[in-house]
């Protein structure tokens, strides 16, 4: 079954490889390796357009297997590529937007009569939008055991909590279901452990990151998520942890507060699952992901929480993100963001507010878009947890 799955993950490859007149794309990096060989290795992956793929292993040593051979440097890969019988390439792709300028510099180095091209991550990342039957399985089964960890969080909630110290327990949870903990995401310039909890007005606190919401964090060095906060009466905390539990990231919001909360912030958090609902109602194979967003800003415009909505002083300027092996894959439901929507796209829409004085609001959920509409895969209650 596995071999079947990277045997069409691949020639999805190949298929937009021809469309740019690409002879063979090298994989080096950690996330691409993954998803086109179904582990992770040290070493290459190498995808001739015409010709089976080699895999050049550096690390582990135990790999054997057909078309795998043991490589020690990168200067060996044209004479390995020779020796297993294929031609030169012409025009080569390099993981331009993931490997350093160093190392792209160094593997282009290697194929001096090549057309070296940098485009192989986008056009990975492009396969990778696109879930296969068996991708979307995966994040099924996710979306249940993250919902699980979620449903005990009111069990490891104590009196004088920090969100530091729930946090701890929340992730704990995460683990105990299974949750791998790495949160991949893409870009050197994205860190987060395994997500947040934000407490109170700290989930306004700008953050270098681009994430919906950011938090202060607990030291200059990692500027997110939780800074310390005591969970108080009258004020809410959002558990946003990712639920890596088969490498696919499923992503997953729930609002909790302490004690009951004034009715501004109930009508705030209705207002988010009205946005979401609405927009699951549109959500359909060639729908423009611009104007999933524009429904979100009009609807918040009119329930007079605009000012509030994805931030305050500093405001995400998204409401969605596709999910996949890492956070933050296509498609973006944004602004000026003309792709259109297509069978098989995995994405999270996260419509958020945060209230001055009581804290974050909203929900988000992962869904997979079908042939005729749209599948939740993180089915949990959305309504605010008192706890």
């Amino acid at each position: 079954m596995l071999s079947i799955e990277l045997k069409n993950r691949r020639d999805k490859i190949r298929r937009l490889m021809l469309q740019k007149e690409i002879d063979a794309l090298l994989i080096a990096t950690n996330v691409n390796m993954i998803y086109a060989n179904g582990s992770m290795v040290s070493g290459y992956l190498y995808i001739p357009l015409n010709a089976p793929s080699y895999l050049f292993v550096k690390r582990p040593n135990t790999i054997v297997g057909e078309n795998v051979l043991s490589i020690r440097k990168p200067e060996q890969l044209p004479e390995l590529i020779a020796q297993c019988g294929l031609p030169s390439p012409k025009r080569l792709a390099l993981e331009g937007d993931d490997l350093t300028y160093r190392d792209y510099q160094r593997l282009a180095a290697c194929f001096p009569n090549v057309e070296v091209l940098p485009c192989a991550t986008t056009l990975v990342r492009e396969a990778r939008s696109i879930k296969t039957a068996f991708e979307v399985e995966l994040f099924r089964r996710s979306g249940k055991l993250h919902a699980d960890a979620y449903a005990q969080i009111p069990n490891v909630y104590r009196a004088g909590m920090t969100d530091r110290e729930l946090s701890i327990e929340v992730e704990r949870l995460m683990r105990l279901t299974g949750c791998l903990g790495i949160f991949r995401v893409f870009g050197q310039s994205m860190e987060i452990f395994m997500g947040s909890l934000l407490a109170g007005d700290n989930a306004a606190t700008p953050s270098p990151y681009d994430f919906a919401l950011g938090g202060e964090g607990m030291h200059p060095s990692i500027p997110g998520g939780a800074n310390g906060t005591l969970l108080k009466e009258g004020e809410t905390f959002m558990v946003d942890m990712g639920g890596n539990y088969y490498g696919y990231m499923s992503d997953m919001s729930r609002v909790y507060a302490i004690g009951s909360l004034c009715e501004e912030a109930y009508k705030a958090h209705q207002v988010c699952i009205d946005i979401q609902n609405e927009i699951a109602d549109h959500v359909k194979p060639g729908v423009v992901c611009e104007e999933l967003y524009q429904i979100a800003l009009e609807r918040v415009r009119q329930a007079g929480f605009a000012d509030y909505f994805m931030g305050v002083d500093q405001k995400a300027r998204f409401i969605g993100h596709g999910v996949g092996l890492e956070i933050n894959e296509s498609p973006v439901i944004a602004s000026r963001i003309a792709t259109k929507l297509e069978p098989g796209m995995v994405f999270a829409l996260e419509p958020k507010i945060v209230l001055p004085n009581i804290g974050p609001l909203g929900i988000e959920n992962t869904w997979v878009v079908t042939s005729d509409g749209v599948e939740k895969l993180t089915n949990a209650p959305e309504e605010i947890v008192l706890l």
